[in-house]
C-alpha cells in the first residue's frame, strides 16, 4: 500500500477518513492524496465575463486556503501528505485521480443514508464506491480500530468474483489480517442445500487459489437477507471489518436492482472495504 487517496469536503466525516488513513499511511510508509473537488456551478466555470472570473478566482483561492488550514492535524506529522485540488463536480471522478496517481485505496468517512433520501440521491460514498477500480475503504467514526486483525470477506462464490476475492486476499495477507469467507442463504435469491453450498465454494476456491486451503475458513450462514446475514455474522464474530465485492451498477440498473455493497456500506457500524468486481 504506497499511496491512499482521501477525499474532503471539510466535514466530520471526511477528518474521520483523513484521521483512519493516517494511521494506515504510518503503518505502512504510504503517502496520503488529500483530494479536494471544488465544486463550482456551471456558470463561474463557463463564463467568459470579467466579473465571473473574478468570481471564480475568489471561490478557488477560498477553498484552497481552507483546505490547507484542514489539513494542519498533528496526527499527519511526518506523513507525506499531498494536497489535490481538482474543479470536479462529482464524486464519481476520484476514479480519474486514482488512475493518474497509481493510488492503492480510497478512504472516506460515511454517515451514511437511509429512506427516500437513499433512493433518489444516495450518498458521495456511494458514488465513490460505485465508480471506483481500486478499494474504497468506508468509515463512520474515529479510527478506534485500524489493525484490521479480523476481516469478513462476502461475496456469492460466482466466477465474477474471482478477481475481487483475489485482490481481497493480496491485500489483507500483506496487512496480516485473517480473513473469514462468508456465504450468506437466502430463499429469494435460490436456497441451496449444505452440500451444495460447499460444492459452490470448492470449485471457486479451486479456480482462484488453486486448492482448497481456505475451505476451513468459510462459514455459511442462512438469513432473510444477504445484507442481514453479513452484518449479524460480522458482529457476532467480533470482526474489524467487513469486505465485499461491488458490481459498481450505475443508472437504472443501479436504481432497480440495488447494490448490497453500498447498502453495507451504508448501514453497517463497522468500516467497510468494497472490491470492485
Amino acid at each position: 500500500m504506497k499511496k491512499i487517496i482521501v477525499p474532503i469536503d471539510f466535514s466530520e466525516y471526511s477528518e474521520n477518513a483523513l484521521e483512519t488513513a493516517a494511521v494506515l499511511a504510518r503503518k505502512y510508509n504510504a503517502e496520503i492524496l488529500a483530494l479536494h473537488m471544488l465544486e463550482l456551478s456551471n456558470a463561474v466555470l463557463t463564463s467568459t465575463s470579467d466579473q465571473k472570473d473574478v468570481e471564480a478566482l475568489f471561490y478557488m483561492k477560498l477553498a484552497e486556503k481552507k483546505f490547507k488550514n484542514f489539513l494542519e492535524k498533528d496526527y499527519l506529522n511526518d506523513i507525506n501528505v499531498t494536497p489535490i485540488v481538482k474543479h470536479f463536480k462529482v464524486f464519481s471522478e476520484v476514479n480519474e485521480v486514482a488512475k493518474e496517481n497509481e493510488a492503492n485505496l480510497v478512504v472516506m468517512g460515511s454517515h451514511g443514508v437511509s429512506g427516500l433520501k437513499e433512493v433518489l440521491i444516495g450518498s458521495n460514498t456511494e458514488k465513490v464506491v460505485r465508480h471506483s477500480d481500486i478499494p474504497v475503504l468506508v468509515v463512520k467514526h474515529n479510527p478506534i480500530l485500524t489493525d484490521f486483525e479480523s476481516v469478513v470477506f462476502a461475496c456469492d462464490f460466482s466466477e465474477d468474483a474471482i478477481k475481487p476475492y483475489i485482490n481481497a486476499a493480496k491485500m489483507f495477507e500483506a496487512i496480516n489480517a485473517k480473513m473469514h469467507l462468508l456465504y450468506v442463504n437466502v430463499p429469494d435469491s435460490g436456497f441451496r442445500s449444505s452440500a451444495e453450498m460447499e460444492k459452490l465454494v470448492a470449485n471457486f476456491l479451486k479456480r482462484a487459489d488453486g486448492n482448497l486451503d481456505r475451505m476451513k475458513n468459510v462459514t455459511y450462514v442462512s438469513d432473510y437477507t444477504i445484507e442481514e446475514g453479513i452484518l449479524n455474522f460480522s458482529n457476532v464474530l467480533g470482526a474489524d471489518l467487513i469486505a465485499i465485492a461491488t458490481h459498481g451498477r450505475t443508472g437504472l440498473a443501479h436504481f432497480f436492482e440495488g447494490s448490497i455493497s453500498e447498502d453495507i456500506a451504508n448501514h453497517s457500524t463497522l468500516p467497510v472495504m468494497t472490491f470492485k468486481i
